[in-house]
This record gives structure tokens, sequence and C-alpha cells, in this order.
């Protein structure tokens, strides 16, 4: 049964539904097309730079020809309904590609079938697949007990993977044993939270306004905050929202007309619901072209007048949003005082456990992959061998079976959440769960990049300093990696608490305040209406009332030591984002120093002049500032962002001096511990700038940025 079957009028239901959807949509792109390419302008004129106060080098993006999984898997192929044996590949793009056998693929032959399981869920039991997948399928049919016993697909091996999709026919691959089963069952997992949330990084003006003009579209149809339907790239997304406004007359037209047994039925509606999103995709690919083009167009024609009249946009924009804040205050503050602040410190409360176990059980696992490789060293002396270790330890974070158990840490806020659903109206924790998984990647990414860096293994002759070499750079990774997983924890609570509570503010003043917000529109000048939207103005202002609240809470949390937060000393934050933009705050938190070094190491990091490259003043300066700059440009896709009031705190990292020495004709360096100082300089509040430990050792505590740091503003350059 497909739309051919349904007659002429029936058939051409997804194309009307697909027109009427683009057309909607088209007035809400156009604005925020408008509103992003003036500041793209803006931030361009005024040079804005996100800096991130982040330690661990960035590690570049995957290489193109990388694979992730690839080997001989049983597969149902839905074309023959029958189990084929394929060689299935998944690529550095995420996709899952099946060949015809190993030597097809070797030869670069086109694949037989490739899945994008974006927006997919893996399930491992029979059980579990038939329990969801019943859900998908409202039979108005019924079942009898017999039906609901046989098996949807005859399985010829004992552990099964299901991969199933909303709008898609659902993949089966079989293995032999639960090893094999829990490798791809990961590897597809990590897919599924990359292609749902990658797009969102993306740092294009345009990406932001296709994801304002999707906020204002479902706010216009009584929808808030995140939806499971909001992932992937923006021909999903869109073609998601179409499927969503179609499934309910889809369902009243087909499945009342669909005959024969009940596994039969359901496979032929999936199958339907494939043909019908793939006649969407197509229709909203074309649409969004055309649209863009549009866009484009009033765009080139608009530049000049943007440019040439900055000054004048961002002070109207500034007197229109004091007008409406002044309106919406005590309403806003009402809503804040009764429904949302007293409900932030728990939710903190709850967010932080999960979540800072997994960012501790993705460091425990760093230093058990390092001491491994240093005691594998120290039994063998084979400097070849460790220099293939150390490239295998690059390829950690892809793996998903060692990384799954850092994973899993932070599922169980799955359960801890779960009066989100009643009070805040929030289903979506799956999402915040996601993407903090995606950010525990890339710490891990960034370690051991990092510590494959200051190794340095290349420079190294003399074998036998070798393992105080990969000791001391290990210690530092990890001190770095303390920081920065500091910094990131506080960026995904920050955006976790706003997007769990924005949604009750714009829903609570949608019927009070949004229909007064017309009026103000008299106080733009005619020549900027299409660059200043009144509606845009009004949301920012409740994102950055509720960013305050938030902050409040985080900062209590850090002051009293929770979970490893530190305090930091007072920076404005640049800018505020969404909680799909995961990127470090600037003037972000410090995090505690690493394990303290045994006095045995303490010794060595004193005396030993003999010692591997872990860092060179100046190139760190230099190359530290590049990276912050880079990384702001390369993740700074965002939702929306306004300039903020509300100040973060940041004390300075805890990091030895460091010394030049000389081993084989190359120039190295050492961590030292500085002299002892007659005077201890002071910050602008009187407190020192130094502390002895219990073990002797200088830490870096609290400091003026304006007295102690360089003129670029990054943490390591500090006098």
């Amino acid at each position: 049964l497909g739309w051919q079957a349904l007659g002429p009028s029936n058939g051409s239901a997804p194309r009307r539904k697909t027109e009427a959807v683009i057309k909607n949509f088209s007035p809400h792109y156009k604005r925020q097309y408008a509103v992003s390419f003036c500041k793209n302008i803006q931030n361009e004129l005024e040079q804005n730079r996100d800096l991130q106060s982040h330690f661990l080098k960035t590690k570049p993006p995957a290489d193109s020809s990388m694979v992730f999984y690839e080997g001989e898997v049983s597969h149902f192929a839905e074309d023959v309904k029958k189990w084929k044996d394929r060689y299935i590949v998944v690529n550095s793009k995420y996709a899952v590609e099946s060949f015809e056998n190993k030597e097809a693929f070797q030869k670069g032959n086109s694949p037989k079938s490739c899945i994008l399981p974006v927006g997919g869920k893996v399930l491992t039991t029979e059980e579990e697949y038939n329990l969801l997948s019943d859900k998908h399928f409202p039979d108005p049919s019924g079942s009898n007990e017999k039906e609901n016993a046989q098996a949807f697909v005859g399985l010829p091996k004992e552990f099964p993977v299901y991969l199933w999709q909303p709008f898609l026919r659902h993949s089966c691959f079989c293995f032999p044993d639960r090893e094999s089963q829990k490798k791809f069952s990961t590897v597809l997992n990590d897919c599924i939270r990359h292609l749902n949330h990658d797009y969102f990084k993306q740092v294009s003006f345009e990406a932001q306004a296709f994801l304002e003009a999707v906020q204002f579209f479902r706010q216009e149809k009584g929808h808030y905050g995140s939806s499971e339907m909001i992932t992937g790239n923006e021909i999903q997304i869109l073609s998601n929202l179409v499927m969503e406004e179609l499934l309910p007359s889809l369902q009243t037209m087909v499945l009342p007309k669909m005959k024969g047994k009940r596994h039969d039925r359901k496979r032929a509606w999936f199958g339907i619901l494939e043909e019908t999103y793939h006649l969407v995709q197509n229709q909203v690919s074309e649409g969004l072209r055309t649209l863009k083009d549009d866009c484009k167009e009033v765009a080139a024609g608009l530049e000049g007048t943007i440019r040439s009249n900055m000054d004048e946009i961002l002070t109207s924009k500034n007197h229109l949003a004091g007008k409406i804040k002044e309106s919406i205050s005590e309403p806003m503050q009402t809503c804040c005082g009764e429904s949302i602040q007293p409900f932030l410190a728990s939710i903190l409360e709850e967010l932080m456990g999960p979540v800072s176990s997994g960012f501790s059980e993705v460091r425990l696992l760093f230093e058990k992959e390092v001491n491994e490789i240093s005691q594998n060293f120290q039994e063998t002396n084979d400097i070849a061998k460790l220099k293939e270790n150390v490239k295998h330890l690059t390829s950690l974070p892809y793996d998903s079976v060692k990384m799954e158990p850092c994973y899993l840490k932070v599922d169980f806020l799955q359960e801890q959440l779960q009066d989100l659903k009643s009070r805040f109206k929030f289903y979506d924790i799956g999402l915040v769960i996601q993407m903090t998984q995606n950010v525990m990647q890339e710490l891990m990414g960034n370690a051991v990049y990092t510590f494959d860096h200051l190794l340095s293994l290349s420079h190294h002759k003399d074998a036998a300093k070798v393992s105080t070499a990969i000791e001391k750079v290990k210690l530092r990774v990890l001190k770095q990696y303390d920081y920065d997983s500091s910094t990131a924890r506080k960026k995904i609570f920050q955006d976790a608490l706003v997007q769990i509570s924005l949604p009750t503010l714009q829903r609570t003043l949608a019927s009070t305040c949004k229909p007064e917000l017309q009026k103000y529109e008299q106080f733009i000048f005619a020549e900027h209406n299409n660059v200043i939207q009144v509606e845009n103005v009004y949301e920012e202002i409740l994102l950055q009332t509720l960013l305050d609240e938030a902050l409040k809470v985080i900062k209590e949390a850090a002051h009293l030591k929770k979970h490893n937060l530190y305090e930091e000393v007072h920076l404005p934050c640049e800018s505020v984002s969404s909680l799909s933009d995961l990127k470090t705050p600037s003037g972000s938190a410090q995090a505690s120093p690493a394990r303290k070094p045994s006095a045995s190491l303490i010794e060595t990091l004193a005396t030993d002049t003999q010692s591997n490259e872990v860092f060179v003043p100046e190139k760190l300066a230099q190359d530290g500032c590049h990276e912050a700059r880079n990384k702001s440009e390369e993740n700074s896709g965002t939702l929306s962002s306004i300039p903020t009031g509300g100040r973060e705190e940041r004390v300075d990292p805890q990091l030895p001096t460091v010394v030049e020495t000389s081993l084989g004709g190359s120039t190295e360096s050492e961590n030292k511990v500085p002299e002892e100082e007659e005077k201890l300089p002071t910050c602008s509040q009187g407190r020192k700038r130094w502390e002895i430990s219990n073990d002797g050792v200088k830490q870096f505590a609290y400091g003026s940025l304006a007295q102690h740091s360089c003129a670029c503003s990054f943490d390591l350059c500090y006098s």
C-alpha cells in the first residue's frame, strides 16, 4: 500500500502540507535572516572575539577517511526481506554504510545502503524493540496475544541490534556474541548523538537565523522549548516539523485501509512513513534553497545601510529594550520569583551529581590508559612500541566501548529529573544528556591530543628519562583537564537551567505581555525595521533574566566547592548561548589542581635538569591566544546571543613556572617551583598572589587579571 493507492486527493496530502509549512515558516526565516545578518556585521565591525579560557589543546576534527567501525554483520535487507551478510562501515560522517563484502569497500565501490541514524534509538532486545515499535503503530484493528508473541523479524543469531528511527524503516543487525553486539551498539549511539546536535555548533549566521526561525515558528503554534523533533540539519529539522503536523491525518487516511497480519501491516506502515518522509525532504530541500536565495538577495541590499548606520541601529535597539523591559518587568519577576527561582538550586543539585561523575570517569579513564602505557614502557624500554601506544591513545575518544561507562554516569539524569515533566513541562532531558556526552568526548579528545603534543617523543634519545617525562606530562594534562572540566560543566549547568526554565517564563507571559509587543514597533526607525525585531528583543530580555538567576545558583555552588566547581574573579561574559552551543564561556571557572605528585616526583621536578618538553612559555602564550580565538570561531553557533550583565569569576591556573633546559642538543623545558619571594605581591583586593601548600609547592592563587595578565588577556600569559 503506497500513496498511489490512496487516490489523487489523499495522495497529494504530503505535498500540500509541506507547502503550507514552508509558507508559514518563510516569514519567520526572512525576519531572522536579516537580524542575524546584522549581528554578523556588528561582530565584524567590533571584531568581537569570544575568548575562551581553556588549557587543553583543541583536537582537530576527525580525518574524513577515518573509520569508527568496520566488520561483517548480518543485516536484514528490507528490499528482499531476508538476512544478508554485509560488510558494515561507520565513517567519520557518522553514516552507516553497507557493502556487499570487504573487497567492495576497499575498492571504493558505492555502498548498497547508507543510513544516517539521526533521531534514532538503539535497542538490543526484541522485547524493547517491539514495545517501542508498537507505541508508534496505533493499530485500529487491535491485536491478539498470538500475533504479539510472533517475532517481527526472525533472528539468525542470538544478539540483535535494532535501530529505530521515527519516520524511517527500522534497521536490524545480528551478532554472534555479546561483545560484538555491544561494540556496534555503542558506535551507533555515538553516531546518533553527533548527528542530532552537531548542526547546532554551526557558526554561520544562516544557521543561527534558521534556529531562531524554528523557535518562533513553534511558539506561534503554542510549543515552547526543545523537542526531539529539532535534531539533525536544516532539512531534517524542517521535515520533522512537517511530519509532526502530517502524522495525525496520515494515520486517519492509511491505517483503517490496511489489511493482513499485524506484522505485515506494521511493516507496511513504516514503509509508508519512510516514503512520505522522503517526499517531504525533497520538497523541503527545494523550498529552503529558494527561500535562502531570496534572503541573500535582500541581505545584499541591506548591507550598505547596516554598515553606515550601525551606531544608530544599536542605539535604537537599546532604547527599545529599555521600553520593553520596563513594561514586562513586574510580571516577569513575579513568574521568576514564584515558579522558577525557588527550584533552580534543587535542579542544579540533581544535575551536578551525574554530570560531574561522568567527567570524573573520563579523567580516570585517561589516567588509567596513560598509566598502562607508562608501565608497558618501563617493562620494555621500547621507544617504537611507546610511540605506537601513544598514537593508539589518540583514538580513545572514538573507542565507544571504553567511553560507554563515562556516558552511562550521565544517563542517571533520566531518573533524577522526572519531576521536570510535571513542574516545567520539560520532556527532553535526553537531549541535555546527549549534548553533555558530546562535551565529555570532546574533552577526552583534547586531553589525549594535548598529551601526545606535549610528550614530543621525537625529541627523546635517552629511554631512562622517558618514564619521568610521561608522568610529568600526564600530571600537567590532568591539571589542565580539571580546569576545562569545571569550565565545561558550569556552562552545561547554566544552559540546562535556562533551557528547562525558559519555556515556563515564555508560556506564562505569552497571554499577557506578548500581545502588547506590537505597540513598541513605533520606536524602530522605518529604515531599521528589517534588522530590529521587537520579538527578538523581548526574547533576549527573558533569556537574560533567567541567565542571571542561573548564574546566582551556580556561583553559590562554586563558592561551596560542590562537585569540584571553583570560584572565579569577576570577568564579564561576552555572550549568552543556548544549550545547543556548549562551548567554554569566557571568564570561566578554575578547576582544582590535579592529583599532587609524590614527594619523589616533586624532587624530580625541582632538580632534574634533563626534562621532556612540557611547555615553552613564549610559544604557549601565542598558541593559547590563537587557540582561544579559533575555538570561538569554530564553535560559536547559538540560538541567541546577547550581551549580559551577569559576571563570572575566575581563579588563575595553578601552574608551575617553566625554565628551559637542553636535552640531546635540542631546547627542552622543565617545570620548576619558584624561589621563595621576600614579599608576596597582592591583587587590588589585598589577596596574596602566591601561597605555599603543605608539600612546599607554591601555587598561583588569587590575583587581579588586570594587573597580572598580559595584553592578550589569556590566562597563561601572566607576569
